[in-house]
């Protein structure tokens, strides 16, 4: 696989207090499989769907206990580079980039509306590598915020984004794009949120049966957030896993209505 171009989502992780609980749950309703633990990166994991990397689960750090939830990395070719960008434009880098061994150096920054996001250089360790319909395989990313102004500046600047509104009364969304390519969307959090959720991006897994999943899902103790519900783009649901990390699945291959129209954002 090349190296991704700027901005692309190219990985994803989540640190669980029960990584063993992690492991078994998204085994069950993913059907991932894991490999060894590295103990020399802080026991990091790395999952495989059909024998390729699709993601990472971690316990966390001494003091990082919390909220579980999952992290998406967007590929930089200068990690140092694009941590400046996020201090110019109004984010806050967490974490100054760090090379780990050969595999690459990883970033970690928040956007002015909350948004916890990684920034990821490749090196030996490029990203995902199943492609995103296959089943288990990263698919698709979205900006949940309450203050979509503040992302919509934000991500474009950083990351050189071009930006398509959709068409629709119902929900504010925007699409991310470079070239031709939609990388990530926008969602504006509405009060459907409880007030304590904060801004975050959900990542979309690739499933089957969109249905089975989450019946799978909900039996071994996630909680049913949203859905499941047809859409033009597939049968999605969104999900809170037993640990508290938000993530949807989504069957592609299982689509109902017309696409909406999309406008381009000066």
């Amino acid at each position: 696989m090349a190296v991704q171009p700027e901005g692309t989502p190219c990985w994803a992780d989540a640190m669980f207090s029960d990584v063993e609980g992690a492991k078994s749950f998204y085994g069950e309703v993913l059907g991932w499989t894991f490999g060894d633990a590295s103990s020399e990166y802080g026991n990091y994991t790395q999952a495989y769907a059909d024998g390729k990397a699709v993601a990472a689960v971690v316990p966390p750090m001494p003091g990082q206990e919390g909220q579980s939830q999952w992290c998406l990395y967007l590929a930089s070719p200068d990690a140092a580079a694009t941590a400046g960008r996020i201090r110019d434009h109004g984010g806050e880098v967490l974490m100054e980039p760090m090379q780990v061994g050969d595999f690459g150096t990883m970033c970690l920054g928040r956007d002015p509306s909350g948004v916890v996001f990684g920034v990821w250089q490749g090196g030996t360790h490029e990203g995902f590598e199943a492609p995103p319909q296959q089943p288990g395989a990263y698919c698709w990313g979205e900006v949940y915020t309450r203050e979509p102004e503040k992302s919509d500046a934000f991500f474009p600047a950083v990351f050189g984004y071009s930006v398509r509104q959709m068409q629709d009364d119902a929900v504010d969304f925007r699409m991310f794009n470079l070239g031709d390519d939609t990388v990530l969307g926008r969602m504006r959090m509405t009060d459907d949120f409880p007030p304590e959720v904060p801004a975050y991006i959900n990542v979309y897994f690739s499933v089957d049966d969109c249905d089975d999943a989450v019946a799978h899902a909900t039996k071994l103790g996630a909680v049913l957030r949203f859905g499941p519900m047809d859409s033009p783009f597939g049968r999605f649901a969104a999900l809170s896993d037993p640990q508290g990390a938000n993530f949807s699945v989504i069957d592609m291959t299982t689509t109902q209505g017309e696409m909406p129209q999309i406008s381009d954002v000066p």
